[in-house]
């Protein structure tokens, strides 16, 4: 069984996120989804969810393509998830392209186009705006 990780915060999940956790499913037979804690949100990235934790992890998990969800609560955990669950390709989207490079000594790593447009900055964005 091929097992394939990918990590994000999905927060007002969109179709832009779904075409991502398809295709990665795509890669193999078991995808798992490291998703940020609210913490690690504030903390690291001094981003604010619309969403909870708990509830974009219960939408995460309602999407067929996902079969577990797994808090990421720094960023350096990505080495030991990738050894404790035994993943054959870690998968980001290509804004990140070249940034987790170092764990191809691990894992193929694979970057997937994102959908160009859409996403949660253009989301926030567009609702700022119709206020």
């Amino acid at each position: 069984m091929r097992k394939v990780i990918t990590y994000g915060t999905f927060d007002l999940l969109h179709y832009g996120h779904v075409n991502l956790l398809r295709r990665a499913k795509e890669l193999g037979d078991y995808l798992i989804v490291a998703l940020s804690t609210d913490e690690f949100n504030w903390n690291e990235k001094q981003k604010v969810c619309y969403f909870n934790y708990e509830k974009r992890k219960q939408l995460l998990e309602a999407i067929r393509y996902v079969d577990l969800v797994i808090p990421e609560e720094n960023w350096e955990q990505k080495v030991s998830d990738v050894q404790e669950f035994k993943i054959d390709t870690f998968v980001m989207g290509n804004d990140w392209e070249g940034k987790f490079d170092f764990l191809k000594e691990y894992c193929d790593v694979v970057y997937l186009e994102r959908t160009p447009e859409i996403s949660t900055t253009q989301i926030k964005e567009n609702l700022k705006n119709k206020e």
